[in-house]
């Protein structure tokens, strides 16, 4: 009987292995998408690794051994760290550069939205309606990988992304800079096309389960929805942000 060939397994391009390597990676610069601990290794080094991973604010996840190996083949000696291929921006800078241009920031947060395709496609209609920066969560956010970029359609290498350890903070720091947040959310009866989406603004958009979360609703400016009038009672995530994105821009041209 004749042997079917089995390809090997292709190793992804964008992985550091070993902690010291990893430690090093961040050291010098290098962004860190996400890192895998073995939760069972505990050492001098996996505890420098955990107190650069918080101090630099980049998402470290401890998971079992076996999960590193579907991952890679090779020695990972209990850790493996995704590169990123964008780099992160600060939301101070984003703000102070728009202001200091003479226009009014517009800034797109996503709270919990985790599919890769739809931070993507949510990335490229940010990018072509404008939109100065998209926030997200340290943590519960979608991989910036490969996937992301592609859907973008290379959005994600011109549009700012900052990577944010609290929203609630962000979103604070938004409304002390004279930018008002608008959540999409279904706990609303005012429509989108009543909203007033103009001036200094950040658009808030929640995960396609749980919507926005509530502490973020409570500290909102104003709550929009979008009108449905079929009988499934709600839109992809990506189609949402297209929604509301363009209303504000036909409101602000």
């Amino acid at each position: 009987m004749e042997k079917r060939y089995i390809a090997p397994r292709q190793e992804p391009q964008d992985l550091i292995y070993g902690t010291r390597a990893i430690i090093e990676a961040i050291e010098s610069g290098r962004e860190i998408e996400k890192i895998l601990l073995q939760r069972d290794v505990r050492n001098e080094l996996t505890g420098e690794l955990l107190k650069l991973a918080a101090d630099r604010n980049v998402p470290l996840v401890k998971v079992p051994g076996d999960k590193l190996t579907k991952v890679t083949r090779k020695n990972h000696q209990g850790a493996i760290a995704f590169i990123s291929p964008v780099i992160y921006a600060s939301l101070d800078n984003i703000v102070t550069r728009a202001y200091e241009a003479g226009k009014d920031p517009l800034i797109l947060i996503l709270d919990r939205v985790t599919d890769v395709r739809n931070f993507g496609a949510i990335a490229r209609t940010a990018e072509c309606t404008g939109v100065d920066a998209i926030v997200i969560p340290s943590k519960g956010s979608a991989q910036i990988n490969e996937d992301a970029v592609k859907t973008s359609a290379g959005a994600l290498h011109h549009i700012p992304v900052c990577r944010e350890h609290n929203l609630k903070t962000s979103i604070r720091y938004l409304k002390d800079n004279g930018i008002r947040v608008i959540a999409a959310t279904e706990k609303t009866d005012k429509s989108v096309f009543e909203g007033d989406f103009k001036g200094p603004l950040a658009i808030l958009l929640g995960s396609e389960e749980d919507g926005v979360s509530p502490a973020y609703l409570e500290m909102v400016d104003d709550r929009i929805m979008i009108p449905m009038f079929g009988k499934i009672g709600s839109l992809n995530v990506s189609v949402s942000a297209a929604v509301v994105l363009y209303e504000c821009i036909r409101q602000q041209k």
